[in-house]
């Protein structure tokens, strides 16, 4: 079945304004043990609460870990204690998202960075589209965090749910401006599929062309598009 592009377009661009939801005030108010630390950042209080037996996987009401709020507040120390005291790296929330996925949609590189080196997959499946953290990243154009989840192995063509790719993504979802012409150019020289079309058989080239994103369309006309 074919399914209308705006209305694809309107579903996902709905999913990125509820998708991940990091801890509010109020949660961590009421925190304690880790997810208080985590909040906090205090790698200290975390390797004292881990020798006296608190268990590094702990969740809150929304599944989360303290690694996970400890991505969301950028503490480096805290997340480097806690996968340490034996966190999973790649767990998952209620809304399945990673910490790779965290960093990746918030733009945050050194976070990125800290994850990745902690053990966390760039090639993970995550979120309800079944996508992963470079379709995120390129989604929003974070063109930085793209080359940093493409040096780490994440999949190039992974398909998610909607029928898209990261390259579909970074055109349909884009705005044709510098940094989402950055990122279909990194897909690019990564040698991303540039004739993978989707669900609709729209090529990438044609919906490039059909936005009017010339520098996009030059780009995937020079690597080989249809």
């Amino acid at each position: 079945m074919r399914i209308p592009a705006l209305l694809l377009i309107a579903f996902a661009l709905t999913g990125l304004a509820a998708a991940q939801v990091p801890p509010s005030p109020q949660e961590k108010a009421q925190y304690t043990g880790l997810l208080a630390a985590a909040a906090r950042g205090d790698a200290a209080e975390i390797e004292r609460l881990v020798a006296r037996g608190a268990k590094a996987d702990v969740r809150d009401g929304y599944g989360r870990t303290p690694l996970h709020v400890a991505a969301y507040g950028r503490h480096a120390d805290a997340m480097r204690a806690l996968v340490k005291a034996g966190a999973n790296p790649n767990a998952l929330e209620h809304d399945r998202y990673d910490i790779v996925t965290i960093a990746a949609v918030a733009d945050d590189l050194p976070t990125l960075k800290v994850a990745l080196a902690l053990g966390a997959s760039a090639k993970n499946v995550t979120s309800r589209y079944d996508g992963t953290a470079l379709i995120a990243a390129a989604h929003l154009g974070h063109d930085q965090v793209v080359a940093e989840l493409i040096k780490a192995g994440a999949p190039l063509d992974h398909v998610n749910n909607l029928g898209w790719t990261a390259l579909i993504e970074s055109i349909v979802l884009g705005n044709g401006g510098r940094r989402h012409t950055a990122t279909l150019d990194a897909l690019v020289r990564a040698s991303a599929n540039v004739n993978l079309a989707d669900r609709n058989g729209q090529t990438p080239l044609a919906l490039a062309r059909g936005r009017g994103y010339r520098e996009m369309a030059a780009a995937l006309m020079r690597a080989g598009a249809r």
